[in-house]
């Protein structure tokens, strides 16, 4: 599950043909505790694709958050039978569909939903979380502040869609495509994020949130520059005097070494989403 780079855009997806794309498919698998009224914990993969939150290389993460009184929904947003076949213009509403629909179960409480991202996932757990208030939690591992763009061999698109319309993304430029070429992704994202014009425009506005927030980043991240990027993304909730909880926690090692501090996760969970516990 997510060992695949992160982007492997300009050479190594197909190009797609814009108008034969479907955008809004979504695949779910929901797991279940015992209990009643369990907080429901939302996961998303990262930028290979496919539901990796079923995986059995992560069922012992999936059984301990149930096993505390969580429910667990594993979401596919592309790259599954069910779903389009490139990360391009993603629509959020229907992944936030997908996710009410689940809560419509009535072990689920329906109030108390959270988040949890790795890598590209986190950056659409945040971007999901800033718009809809019905999201109280948010769990981002190894994320981006900002959109980047699509999956697509020329980039040139959002990754994501909003009411029919494109999410402002980063563009990749003409200096970073040498670096994406040689599979340096970090260097062609620390170039991308030099345009700070874009990266404002693109920023995701985590300020809107609903609920606490556990930034997870990877001090070595070879991947994209997700300490600094979510130091970024603090800076922005401090400005803006968020009311809630937010940390950011800096771990050793690289972008997926970051499973390596579930306990962190964990320890979050039980400070500031638990089960039984209707407040933030």
């Amino acid at each position: 599950m997510m060992k695949t780079s992160l982007y492997l855009f300009l050479v190594l997806l197909i190009a797609c043909d814009d108008s034969s794309i479907n955008r809004k498919g979504v695949d779910t698998q929901l797991y279940l505790g015992e209990g009643h009224q369990q907080p429901l914990i939302v996961a998303f993969g990262g930028g290979d694709g496919g539901n990796g939150w079923t995986s059995d290389r992560v069922k012992d993460k999936r059984d301990q958050l149930i096993e505390k009184g969580y429910a667990f929904l594993a979401i596919g947003y592309f790259g599954t039978e069910n779903t389009p076949g490139a990360l391009d213009r993603i629509s959020i509403d229907a992944i936030h569909d997908a996710i009410k629909s689940a809560t419509e179960n009535p072990r689920i409480d329906q109030k108390r939903i959270a988040l949890l991202g790795i890598s590209k996932g986190a950056e659409l757990a945040l971007l999901l979380a800033s718009h809809f208030p019905d999201i109280s939690c948010v769990v981002a591992m190894a994320p981006s502040h900002c959109v980047f763009p699509a999956h697509t061999f020329m980039a040139s698109t959002s990754s994501w869609e909003f009411q029919g319309t494109e999410v402002p993304y980063v563009p990749m430029t003409w200096e970073a495509v040498p670096a994406a070429i040689q599979h340096d992704l970090l260097s062609a994202f620390n170039i991308m994020l030099k345009d700070t014009v874009a990266v404002e425009n693109a920023a995701i506005q985590v300020e809107h949130i609903n609920g606490p927030i556990l930034f997870l980043s990877a001090k070595n991240d070879e991947q994209w520059p997700s300490t600094a990027m979510s130091k970024a993304a603090t800076e922005r909730l401090k400005e803006s005097g968020f009311p809630h909880f937010y940390q950011h926690i800096a771990t050793d090692g690289g972008h997926f070494e970051v499973f390596d501090h579930f306990n962190e996760i964990y320890q979050f969970l039980d400070q500031h989403f638990p089960p039984g516990n209707t407040q933030n």
